[in-house]
């Protein structure tokens, strides 16, 4: 095919709104090309470029359709002058080429423009004669390049004054070099007799290489905890642009990414627990970490031996490794993030947070919180008092050691937040990808500004899936049949905005989100030292304001778990939330059932008297709801149920369709705000 030069496009400023510096300083400069999947089909040719350069007082715009058998388009013209005349060289409309149209060869178009939006925008108006099978038709075509606010991609529109119908074509570029990353695929095998050596080079790789900026994504297994983990990667190619290059093997992803790492450190997988010191390595040093039978592999890409841990820990156990790691590494370490590298234990690791903990250069360990277990509770006890205030302990305790309650009870206390867990994924990444331009968080909220809903003698039920979105029921079965509130990752807000941005953009009318869990981050108000919880609740207010938030949640096991400790809030903790959030609608209280219940400032508070085991058959649940609605005979009565992170919503709905006419479901705003005006419950608080 003849190559045809159809587009090309001189810039020049030429009013208030015109670009007003060096032309080669021009955002539109540069080469773009077309992501396909997010662009109108361009049937035959399949591809669209566009490069942009300067020429002395102009801008040269080349389009090029296609590639092996591609047509080349190029005109030049100086915006906000008069129209000029090009010559018609050659007869193919390249955007459709598959419609009888041409151009006449030997003829003349017009070609004018201007800069709009403060030289984002670039309007070009193109007048030629069309042929079609009865004749000539003149068509003017309006060409509208419009940058985005991060100048790296291009939306180019081109309208023709004959297509009265249908879509518009657009078409969407993005600048060359930019949104590029690349992708691997973990093992499903986390054993350190396994797969685990692997999986672990890899994602200390990730962070090393993503403190450069967002290069690298991991796919996980679809079975992961975090359940969001590959339709997020969806969500980053489809909605944020980015193209990512499949890295095959650990062979090509070190030879690919080794130039991000200065060496590498060896673990030993005799000692599990000097994988949890080689990550602290892999922060400080940039060293990816591996076991001997990956050294070959770290050689050949270059990298140079910074640590070997290979029978330096032999026979010791976790409070001596962790006090030398310590008195080693520990001052060069972050003070405003550390993470506890627990979760499993054995010879099983799920270690998805360690490419986080590589890019804040945090101290790595899994020390026990359990008072009795006096030499790593006492060091524990030194990181924490070392950490600034309200500091991020990232990860999990493990299961092994210690209970949750210890742990979170222990990070309260120095007034931290814990943001779990370990096998939280891909935060290194995340944490670089920001919100939309323009892009604002809108909750679905059901009960306006000072409206006050009237309850009807009824059994009111509401649920709350817990345990954050990720390990939540999101991508499973039924979400959007019936109202449903999510516990919404706060922290995202800055940690992650733009996956805060994915689970809004899929939210149904149904799906409501509110603030967790007692702070900006997962704490116990009763532990957090008095002088710090206005702080944390503060910081937890902004983020609600954000993330369109207006109710909360509160959960204290300091004094035990939710069935054999005394979780109940004292009014001195209940006043400090309702009086520093005061455009909270209402707060919800516990994880089992709770026992507080109050109503402050006409704001309710409401803990479950329900939790619904994923594993609890289906009929047992529905007598225990129906029995619930018997011994509490007042009505309206208001059942809060917390759902189990790991059911699906279908067997919710199921449950709760067989319940009977006395019951309805209802968004939980519009609970709280007829548990507002009618509070058939009574109050009870802590008295202290």
């Amino acid at each position: 095919m003849k190559t045809y030069f159809w587009l090309t496009v001189a810039l020049l400023c030429c009013n208030h709104a015109s670009w007003s510096g060096p032309l080669d300083g021009s955002p539109l400069v540069g080469s773009w090309r077309m992501l396909p999947g997010q662009s109108t089909d361009v049937d035959h040719f399949g591809s669209l470029s566009i490069e942009c350069r300067a020429e002395g007082d102009r801008i040269v715009i080349v389009q090029v359709w296609g590639s092996y058998r591609g047509v080349r388009d190029s005109i030049a013209f100086v915006p906000g002058s008069p129209a000029i005349e090009l010559p018609v060289t050659e007869w193919v409309v390249p955007a459709n080429v598959f419609m009888g149209l041409r151009q006449p060869e030997g003829r003349k178009r017009q070609v004018s423009g201007r800069w709009e939006e403060g030289g984002n925008v670039l309007q070009v108006e193109e007048r030629v004669t069309l042929r079609g099978s009865q004749g000539e038709t003149p068509v003017t075509t309006v060409h509208r390049y419009e940058l985005s606010q991060e100048k790296d991609l291009l939306t180019y529109r081109p309208r023709r004054s004959t297509r009265k119908s249908g879509p518009e074509p657009v078409y969407i570029l993005k600048r060359s070099g930019a949104r590029e990353a690349y992708v691997a695929t973990l093992n499903d095998n986390w054993e350190i007799t396994g797969k685990l050596p692997v999986n672990a080079m890899l994602i200390s790789l990730q962070g090393i290489a993503n403190k450069k900026g967002p290069l690298v994504y991991l796919r996980y297994p679809e079975n992961w905890p975090f359940t969001y983990v590959n339709s997020v990667f969806d969500f980053y190619q489809n909605r944020k642009y980015y193209e990512f290059k499949q890295l095959k093997s650990p062979e090509e992803a070190l030879e690919i990414l080794g130039q991000y790492a200065k060496g590498y450190v060896v673990w030993d997988p005799s000692v599990r627990t000097s994988l949890i010191v080689a990550f602290t390595v892999a922060g400080l040093e940039d060293a990816v970490v591996v076991t001997g039978a990956e050294i070959p592999l770290a050689e050949k890409a270059g990298l140079k031996r910074i640590e070997d841990f290979r029978g330096r820990f032999t026979g010791q156990n976790d409070a001596t490794i962790y006090s030398w790691a310590y008195d080693r590494y520990w001052k060069r370490c972050s003070r405003e993030y550390i993470i506890w590298l627990g979760g499993e234990h054995g010879n099983v690791m799920k270690p998805a947070v360690a490419d986080w903990g590589i890019v804040k250069q945090v101290f790595f360990h899994d020390l026990s919180t359990r008072r009795s277990d006096s030499s790593e509770y006492a060091l524990a006890r030194t990181l924490l008092s070392e950490m600034k205030p309200m500091s991020m302990v990232m990860g999990w305790h493990s299961y092994k050691k210690d209970r949750e309650e210890e742990h979170v009870t222990l990070t309260s206390s120095f007034g931290h937040r814990v943001e779990g867990l370990n096998s939280l994924p891909n935060l290194s990444f995340s944490a670089q990808i920001p919100a939309s331009p323009g892009f604002v968080f809108k909750n679905n909220h059901h009960v306006k500004p000072g409206e006050k809903p009237t309850p009807r003698k009824k059994v009111y039920v509401s649920c709350v899936q817990t345990d954050g979105i990720g390990l939540g029921a999101w991508l499973k079965p039924g979400r959007g049949e019936i109202p449903y509130a999510w516990e919404v990752l706060m922290n995202y807000t800055w940690m992650a905005p733009g996956m805060a941005e994915y689970f809004y953009t899929m939210a149904t009318p149904n799906d409501y989100f509110i603030g967790c869990l007692s702070g900006p981050g997962y704490l116990y108000p009763k532990a957090v030292p008095p002088l710090l919880l206005p702080k944390l609740i503060a910081t937890a207010r902004e983020q609600m304001k954000t993330l369109d938030l207006r109710v909360f949640e509160t959960m204290d096991w300091s004094e035990g778990s939710e069935v054999e400790g005394n979780t109940d809030l004292t009014e001195t903790v209940i006043d400090q939330y309702t009086n520093g959030m005061p455009e909270a609608i209402g707060f919800v209280n516990g994880y089992g059932p709770g026992y507080t219940f109050a109503v402050r400032n006409g704001k309710p508070w409401v803990s479950y008297d329900y939790y619904l085991s994923p594993v609890r058959p289906e009929a047992d649940a529905v007598a225990d709801l129906k029995e619930l609605a018997t011994i509490n005979a007042k009505r309206p009565y208001f059942l809060l149920v917390h759902v189990r992170e790991t059911s699906d919503i279908k067997r919710v709905k199921g449950i709760l369709d067989k319940l009977g006419p006395e019951f309805e479901v209802v968004p939980l705003d519009l609970f709280l705000s007829m548990a507002a005006s009618q509070p058939t419950f009574k109050e009870r608080v802590l008295q202290r």
